[in-house]
């Protein structure tokens, strides 16, 4: 696999594939900006050795040119992050980026307009991508958010630099994570899977029996697997025409001696609102007109020691409705277990959007190993699939 530290970028130019697509406010300001700091490290990296940077990235979903969706609104936050003035170009192609790419010194950075302004970007048009190549000496992809993206600028560019391509320090990273998940971590190895739907984890329960002991379900996809086996769970979200499926989950779980850890307990409210009036009761009998939103306190203290025992930990997808503060303490409670597991050595790799957001606004970021920053990529790389921006640089 190779990396930035295989190269030395003395007076080569870089094109670097980042992932800047990062939320705006009304008035253009980044509210925030994890992604820009992630790929500071790879920016700084070819800097120092006395190279320039070429930063490509895509925002939002643009149908054709669109001022809102202009890079530009974010030079400012990346010089900021950066420490470096960030020049900038209104294309990502054509005769006016490649003379701005021409007159870029080392030690420079150049900030391409958004790639989705054409949509040879998505296509994985060939002539494009080849476009992009004459962009930078070496291809360098730190963009693991779109890696599961078969475009021009995260897979097709590759072929275009047969030698000189390499993973940036930030996908490096994610490759790394989820490979200590899946194959080289310390065992016991733990996976906790919450949100709503049973049938979106499905391949992922899947692909990662074989490599877990053990597995906590929480959120709403509890209620389908406490269903399938005779429970009663009231309003409770759950899906139907996947009972079955649930039972051969568990099945196949006790054949393969992984433990499957459900709530025992649940915070019930009569209606989706954090006025609603509460309670809490066995997760099997919750009565007729209420809904499960949150774990009890009992299945916050079993979760806890089983991940206090574990010595790997995925967590992908929150224990309740963490955006209502009343049905939030399940899926804090358990935060605080994770980083004083990763505290006391275990690894742990946080993923999927929901369990980011929450990671984010409970203070745990920097409590957990590593927070990764591509929801869809990471889920099918969970899910086994070899990702296209991935393989392009490791062929």
């Amino acid at each position: 696999m190779k990396t930035l530290n295989d190269f030395n970028f003395e007076n080569k130019k870089a094109v670097i594939r980042v992932d800047f697509n990062v939320p705006l406010n009304d008035d253009f300001q980044v509210t925030d900006t994890t992604r820009i700091q992630s790929a500071k490290p790879t920016i700084i990296k070819v800097l120092e050795d006395g190279g320039s940077c070429v930063l490509m990235s895509h925002l939002g979903r643009p149908k054709g040119v669109q001022d809102e969706f202009s890079l530009r609104h974010i030079v400012d936050t990346v010089e900021d992050i950066t420490g470096v003035e960030v020049k900038f170009v209104a294309n990502c192609v054509g005769q006016e980026a490649e003379e701005a790419v021409a007159n870029l010194e080392p030690g420079q950075i150049l900030l391409l307009e958004n790639l989705r302004f054409h949509e040879e970007e998505e296509k994985g048009d060939k002539s494009f991508a080849e476009q992009l190549s004459k962009l930078g000496d070496i291809y360098v992809n730190d963009a693991f958010g779109t890696a599961h993206r078969a475009h021009a600028s995260t897979t097709v560019v590759a072929e275009f630099f047969p030698y000189n391509k390499c993973f940036g320090y930030l996908l490096a990273k994610e490759i790394e994570s989820i490979n200590k998940v899946m194959e080289t971590g310390d065992k016991p190895v733990l996976a906790i899977l919450g949100g709503a739907k049973v049938s979106s984890k499905i391949t992922i329960i899947d692909n990662i029996l074989d490599k877990i002991d053990h597995l906590i379900i929480g959120g709403g996809m509890t209620f389908t697997f406490i269903k399938a086996q005779g429970g009663k769970i009231g309003n409770s979200l759950v899906e139907d025409d996947k009972l079955n499926l649930a039972l051969e989950i568990l099945d196949k779980a006790k054949s393969k001696n992984v433990q499957v850890h459900l709530p025992v307990d649940v915070i019930i409210a009569d209606a989706f609102s954090n006025d609603a009036h509460t309670n809490t009761v066995a997760v099997n009998e919750i009565p007729d007109g209420w809904m499960g939103l949150d774990v009890g306190p009992n299945t916050e203290a079993k979760f806890a020691q089983v991940v206090n025992e574990s010595k790997t930990i995925l967590w992908n997808g929150p224990l309740g409705v963490f955006e209502m503060e009343n049905f939030a303490k399940g899926t804090i409670a358990l935060g605080y277990a994770i980083a004083e597991s990763t505290k006391n050595g275990a690894f742990s790799l946080v993923g999927g959007g929901d369990s980011v957001a929450a990671v984010k606004q409970f203070g745990f970021e920097n409590k957990v190993s590593y927070v990764s920053t591509g929801g869809g990529a990471m889920l099918e790389s969970l899910e086994g699939k070899t990702l296209p921006g991935i393989a392009a640089i490791l062929e």
